[in-house]
């Protein structure tokens, strides 16, 4: 007999239909909050599935729960031993973020199961916030299972309508393809992958496979978002894509043996979510993620974690005009072996202390560097293990110099690790890479796994890396250095749990427009509804020169305006904000580059003023400790209006707004460096009318008088 534990209000409904005495019941049980509303319900056969609804609106319709296991299927054949039911209600404070406290509220369900036929017990727990679901699986601790193969999940959401999706390819390896935009049905990964040449590492043995998070937009204007949370000792969720059905199934990334997840009891998955809303705005403006995710294991001691914004030598090495090797190539020695220098080396001390330079005058924190240290030479598709040294610079990199100019000049190093894909080499060099960090000043890493993942036939998204970024999250936590991975996994709101996690690339950044064909106008505009709801991104904004930067492409060019990149910092949150171009780049505009030198990277409130994807976003945020707000508002090849109610400010006061806008002739193609800079009065009554040009933007300053 199922027994229901602690009866609250918040589960709406629980019904039992009796059937004919040689069928066992079907059961639903629902839980709602505020206008979205889950329900579960165990079919005929024992088979566990939930739907979603806005309202009266259906938004997943029943779909399967279960798990494939190497010995068991866990897809029915269930009877239901109790039902948990708690609700919270709670404010937390992220120790950096797009806002001082985010409120948890919401209503769990726990399902407690039991399959009779194996004795295997399996909980599905479901959190129903005001913006969407999250569910998960849980296996208590059991005598009949210990451990465990996970070898598929049958998880699938059913979709209500043939959507309109912001959609890329299911990569094992990386999710760097620019963003297609088509129906549901219409998904065919095949020839973007084939096209996407630029990427190093491309595997998507499936061509129905997408990322997540995926985007959609229904017929009836709502707006649906998929991803998981809390990623951890699991293989990333990927979306099969049945696209005459319109049914997306769970994909996890498998292993070297085709394996996907090894777990032992007690354990849990992560959270499957889905966020939704009649609003685009509230997709953006969602914190459930968050939620759904642990506290931090920082402990009370926070201060060291700390926002910046930095300068690099990067940009250089990307457009050509400097290297990252010291040599050459790996042959290119003298007599002794020594290698030989070719003259291009961009992280050379000199070259550092210029951008030290240009760091201490403007009031930038930090100062990138990349190439300082041996292996980059011989590190390009080699799939081989011990590439870099984390410890050993090159020639004419003086470590310790550097150091003591940039702490004259009130300006910290951030740490560059490139491990090649190379992670046992990594892991193995750890420890002593993060003990350099902490003996010579740096605060900071950027690790990098361009190339093929060692061991060898594993996936960047797969278990075993999944587990490796945790490790080195872990690892800097305790050496006090915060973390910024490229090419690792997309986010899932570690960052809660992992503070000093503070941002990754896991996308399409900036870069592309440095090597590649770039990306389209309207990326920015889709990245917001999709790589950035796990958490911060590195899109190394900034970008000043649009036009003739690349040396071996002279005709190559930025797709955004001047005035788009200054947008980008209030648009594409990260508390790690690159101030990207060369120095002698800004000093031809330094009355625009005046906004990147003010425009925080922390804060204490965010209002998403108005957002499409694919099209526009307009986001405010209010500065960490202070009464400024700064603004950002971009499109994307369309020119369009962007209008910003102020209605956030404080009513008793006058303030000074100053708007870095496109000028009347600018547009991202034939005339983006032109843009136009203007000073007005305002209170929270004033309504801002700016006009963005074709691929354009704006970015505003507002400080009280």
């Amino acid at each position: 007999m199922m027994k229901l534990k602690k009866a609250l209000p918040l589960v709406a409904g629980l019904v039992l239909w009796q059937h004919a005495a040689a069928q066992p019941p079907a059961t639903a049980v629902t839980a709602a909050m505020g206008n979205v509303r889950m329900e579960f319900t165990l079919g005929r056969q024992g088979n566990p599935q939930y739907a979603v609804w806005l309202g009266s609106q259906p938004v997943i319709l029943p779909s399967a729960l279960g798990l494939q296991l190497q010995q068991q299927q866990l897809q029915k054949g269930f009877v239901i031993q109790g039902i948990d039911s708690t609700a919270t209600d709670n404010t937390w404070q992220p120790v950096w973020g797009e806002t001082r406290t985010i409120r948890d509220q919401h209503r769990q369900l726990t399902i407690h199961l039991q399959q009779p036929a194996t004795g295997i017990l399996l909980d599905v727990v479901f959190r129903v916030f005001a913006d969407g679901v999250g569910f998960r699986y849980a296996f208590p601790r059991q005598k009949g299972l210990q451990h465990f193969v996970v070898t598929d999940e049958v998880t699938a959401f059913r979709l209500a309508g043939d959507h309109k999706a912001f959609w890329i390819p299911g990569d094992y390896d990386t999710n760097e393809y620019a963003y297609t935009t088509s129906k549901v049905s219409a998904i065919d990964n095949s020839k973007m992958v084939h096209a996407s040449t630029d990427i190093a590492v491309r595997v998507v043995p499936d061509k129905h496979a997408v990322q997540t998070p995926l985007m959609m937009k229904s017929a009836k204007g709502i707006y649906l978002n998929i991803h998981e949370a809390a990623l951890i000792n699991y293989p990333a969720m990927q979306l099969h894509v049945s696209t005459d059905s319109l049914l997306l199934r769970a994909a996890l990334v498998p292993d070297a043996l085709g394996h996907k997840a090894y777990l032992q009891a007690p354990c849990h998955t992560p959270w499957r979510t889905v966020v939704v809303s009649d609003k685009a705005t509230d997709i953006l403006a969602s914190k459930m993620i968050l939620n759904l995710n642990e506290p931090s294991r920082a402990g009370d001691n926070t201060t060291w974690i700390k926002p910046m914004k930095f300068a690099g030598v990067w940009w250089e090495m990307q457009t050509g005009q400097s290297t990252w090797s010291y040599a050459a190539t790996a042959d290119s020695t003298d007599a002794t072996g020594a290698l030989i220098a070719s003259g291009k080396h961009g992280a050379n001390t000199a070259n550092v202390k210029r951008y030290i330079d240009f760091a201490a005058a403007n009031g930038i924190a930090g100062v990138l560097v990349e190439g300082w240290n041996v292996g980059w030479e011989d590190w390009f598709g080699t799939w081989k293990e011990e590439v870099f040294d984390f410890v050993k610079p090159y020639p004419d990199f003086d470590v310790q110099q550097l150091q003591q100019y940039a702490a004259a000049k009130g300006v910290q190093l951030i740490m560059h690790n490139e491990t090649s894909g190379a992670a046992t080499s990594y892991e193995r060099q750890m420890d002593t890479a993060f003990r350099f960090m902490n003996r010579f000043g740096y605060p900071a890493v950027k690790t990098g796994y361009v190339g093929r993942i060692v061991p060898r036939g594993e996936h960047h998204d797969g278990q075993w890396m999944v587990n490796h970024y945790q490790r080195v999250a872990q690892k800097a936590l305790q050496h006090q250095v915060t973390v910024d991975m490229h090419e690792a996994v997309r986010p899932t709101g570690l960052h809660r749990t992992y503070p000093n996690w503070m941002a990754s690339e896991a996308g399409r950044g900036n870069e592309y427009n440095a090597f590649s064909n770039g990306n389209a106008p309207e990326h920015e505009t889709i990245l917001p509804f999709t790589r950035l709801m796990g958490g911060p991104m590195d899109y190394t904004p900034g970008i000043f020169k649009l036009k003739g930067y690349a040396a071996a492409a002279p005709d190559r060019q930025v797709h955004t305006t001047l005035a788009k990149q200054l947008a980008l910092y209030v648009t594409l949150y990260s508390p790690l904000q690159m101030v990207s171009d060369l120095p002698e780049n800004y000093a031809a505009h330094t009355d625009a580059f005046e906004f990147i030198k003010e425009v925080p990277v922390d804060w204490d409130d965010t209002r998403i003023v108005e957002a499409e994807p694919g099209d526009y976003i307009t986001i405010a945020r209010k500065a960490k400790g202070n009464d400024n707000w700064f603004a950002g508002a971009i499109t994307d090849e369309n020119a369009r209006t962007a209008i910003i109610p102020l209605s956030f400010l404080d009513s008793n006061k006058q303030y000074e707004v100053t708007i870095y806008e496109d000028a009347a002739n600018a547009h991202w193609k034939n005339n983006p460096e032109a843009y136009h800079i203007r000073k007005e009065k305002v209170t929270a009554q004033t309504q801002l009318r700016i006009q963005l040009a074709a691929g354009g933007g704006a970015a505003v300053s507002i400080r009280p008088l």
